[in-house]
């Protein structure tokens, strides 16, 4: 029964129901010896309680999408099949442009919001250059199969979950496609192709985006493998003109990362209360030793930079929560590369997907600008907005916002700090 179906979900509801019918129905019905009565009495409170912790846990689960299998919560799966010395680049050598095309089947996937918006469809992808054996969810957008747009090719943006996390809560918990559905249907924001790779492979550590050599290949998995996968099997734009990644928290980080490591792969990331620095990850396998932090910091990589990577970076905090990291990373930037930082005020809300949800539409309208896509009508016909600026907008103040004006960086970051 999987851990994140209704079916398990339904059994627990079920039995927490039995677990408090069951002492209000017995408890002065037991016979028998007074240590059996209390022994009867103790695993009835326990089943009780036991019943309740695991609702609880599952619901709390299923809302943010945290554990995604049985092996994901009990650190039992690996997706790692070999993990060789790729080098620096991540590629080993291998003649990317050579590789045969990746033929790949595609079935409904299963799961809360997966159905939503003309489903999201899921694939095991073996990964020739990574060794990495793993899902990868694809959520194609409304004017994909339509005959007007049947010869065009589409953007593309992975989409990164954080430690713990599950490829599907973005699609789940975030509603990606569901919020972007109807933008992309009157115009308002790029058809994009939405791709959610698996980015837990190994069990009880976040790889994140490292390789290490011997242990996984982490980054060559999310900006080699599956990249490679999505423009053999569907009408998707060239790299980096048409490719941008996305994330959130320990995801934020790695979209920063690739982004920053790979100009030739990426146009543009986001990072939603992301970080520079592995170590801010207890679990990150990139912070074990001071030389995969170094690799793996995209403070320190655009710092090093022999030439300043083309790329932008939309990323959002509130105070030490992301915001610093996302102002030392502007303060480092030189063009061509670009930095956009939206200030969250704090009393927005903590670290949660209730702050992250609000902030998709903004982060996708920024990003239909930054890869110079076009946003399109239902008719197959252009719709040109001019060269929007790439900020959010802002309100002259916060007093009395929504949380979703706050969580989405449209409330004013003075205002907010007058508020008592």
């Amino acid at each position: 029964m999987s851990l994140t179906g209704t079916p398990f979900l339904y059994t627990l509801i079920a039995l927490s129901v039995v677990a408090v019918a069951l002492p209000l129905l017995m408890w002065s019905r037991l016979r028998g010896p007074r240590i059996l009565r209390a022994a009867a009495r103790m695993v009835m409170l326990l089943f009780a309680q036991g019943t309740a912790v695991a609702l609880v846990f599952v619901l709390v689960n299923n809302a943010n999408g945290l554990y995604d299998t049985w092996d994901d919560l009990l650190g039992t799966g690996t997706h790692v099949q070999q993990a060789a010395d790729l080098g620096a680049d991540g590629t080993g050598g291998i003649a990317l442009d050579r590789l045969p095309r990746v033929r790949q089947t595609f079935t409904q996937a299963e799961g809360p919001g997966l159905h939503a918006a003309g489903g999201v469809r899921v694939t095991q992808l073996e990964g020739r250059v990574s060794g990495v054996n793993a899902e990868v969810y694809v959520w194609l957008p409304p004017q994909y199969d339509e005959p007007a747009y049947a010869h065009r090719s589409f953007p593309v943006v992975e989409l990164l979950p954080g430690y713990p996390g599950s490829a599907k809560s973005w699609y789940g918990t975030l509603h990606v496609h569901e919020q972007l559905a109807p933008l992309m249907r009157a115009g308002k924001v790029a058809p994009f192709i939405l791709v959610a790779p698996r980015t837990t492979l190994l069990p009880g550590v976040d790889t994140g985006c490292a390789n290490v050599a011997g242990t996984v290949n982490a980054d060559s998995w999310l900006s080699i493998d599956v990249p490679k996968m999505v423009r053999d099997n569907f009408r998707a734009q060239p790299a980096p003109k048409g490719w941008a990644v996305a994330g959130y928290s320990a995801g934020g980080h790695c979209a920063a990362k690739l982004a920053v490591a790979h100009p030739d792969r990426y146009r543009a990331a986001v990072s939603l209360s992301g970080y520079s620095d592995p170590i801010v990850e207890p679990h990150s396998l990139a912070a074990q030793s001071p030389a995969l932090r170094r690799a793996n910091n995209p403070y320190l990589l655009l710092r090093r930079a022999a030439v300043p990577p083309p790329v932008a970076l939309y990323l959002t905090g509130q105070p030490k929560d992301g915001y610093e990291a996302a102002l030392a990373l502007r303060q480092e930037a030189k063009a061509p590369t670009a930095v956009h930082v939206v200030y969250i005020p704090s009393d927005a809300g903590g670290h949660t997907m209730a702050l992250w949800r609000p902030q998709v539409v903004p982060a996708f309208r920024w990003l239909t600008t930054q890869l110079d896509q076009r946003p399109v009508t239902g008719d197959g016909t252009g719709k040109t907005k001019g060269k929007a600026k790439a900020t959010t907008p802002r309100a002259p103040s916060s007093a009395g916002s929504k949380h979703a004006a706050l969580a989405s960086g449209t409330a004013s970051r003075a205002a907010a700090a007058r508020r008592p």
